[in-house]
């Protein structure tokens, strides 16, 4: 494989004339610069200079390796200037993994900020399973996720988790119904009430469950609906009553009615995940910046 730095060498001396000029124009010594040229030509099995009067010229062999070096050269300034490109921001693709309730409540006006901040960097967000967030964010193929944790689960290994939000959950009533009375709700006066399920099982439906626990009492799931705006038309047709966390509920439906819960309150927690060291990145560490801003509304 050639040398690219001696090819870099041999060009001066072209441009130049002489390996003296070279020299100087370097900073190496004459002896030094012949000693790079000599290397070149055993490296080709080609002589690549010839003497011209008091300075030398290209064989057509030198004339094709200072071409090439000419155009190495300008590749090697355009990958430098892409590269502080990138390390300043102004380029990039970030590529995040969301949940279906933090999309335009939490993720919408933090994209926005980073569109405003670096209009260059591509933006890649898809809706995704909280687990397969966290191992794509795991294998370096989305740089960050938002996704709901458990307070006391183990960090991987190489990830940076940040919180964001405790998202507490709410009690949605039908219209006239008798606990709609009081500004709020005891949890454990749902116990005898007909249940909509308004999440999958997993991470998001584990708060409701304990907290029920903690009342003493394990709802009773007459429907289920894992969208929040159909687990809201069900509650308001009269099937039952539902826990919503306040992310869900940033459209409401008419036919409901929304009130705190207490004794215990079920909170799911948000947080962002990114890998470890990452977060250097401008673009992504303004979204993150933008992230913690949006939730300061809730």
């Amino acid at each position: 494989m050639l040398d690219v730095r001696r090819m870099q060498v041999l060009r001066a001396v072209v441009n130049s004339g002489s390996v003296t000029a070279a020299a100087a124009h370097l900073g190496y010594t004459p002896s030094a610069i012949s000693q790079q040229v000599t290397a070149l030509e055993k490296e080709t099995g080609l002589v690549l200079l010839e003497r011209a009067g008091r300075g030398v010229a290209p064989t057509e062999a030198g004339l094709l390796l200072t071409r090439y070096a000419a155009v190495i050269s300008e590749h090697l300034a355009e990958a430098e200037t892409a590269l502080a490109d990138l390390r300043a921001g102004r380029t990039g693709r970030l590529a995040l993994r969301y949940f279906a309730s933090v999309g335009p409540t939490l993720l919408a006006p933090a994209l926005a900020r980073v569109r405003r901040e670096h209009p260059r960097v591509a933006i890649d967000p898809r809706l995704a399973d909280p687990d397969d967030a966290l191992s794509e964010v795991g294998r370096g193929d989305a740089d960050l996720a938002v996704v709901v944790r458990r307070p006391d689960e183990a960090h991987q290994e190489g990830i940076r988790v940040v919180h964001l939000l405790d998202d507490a959950y709410q009690a949605v009533l039908p219209s006239g119904h008798p606990l709609a009375a009081g500004r709020v709700v005891d949890l454990a006066d749902l116990a005898g009430e007909p249940w909509v399920g308004s999440e999958p099982p997993g991470p998001c439906l584990t708060p409701i469950l304990d907290a029920c626990a903690a009342a003493g009492f394990s709802p009773d799931f007459v429907a289920k609906s894992e969208d929040y705006a159909t687990a809201q038309g069900f509650v308001a047709a009269g099937l039952g009553v539902s826990l919503i966390p306040r992310l869900g509920l940033s459209a409401r439906h008419p036919g409901v009615i929304i009130r705190q819960v207490r004794h215990p309150e079920p909170v799911r927690t948000i947080h962002a995940v990114i890998r470890a060291g990452s977060s250097q990145q401008p673009a992504l560490r303004t979204l993150l910046e933008a992230l913690k801003d949006s939730t300061r509304q809730y």
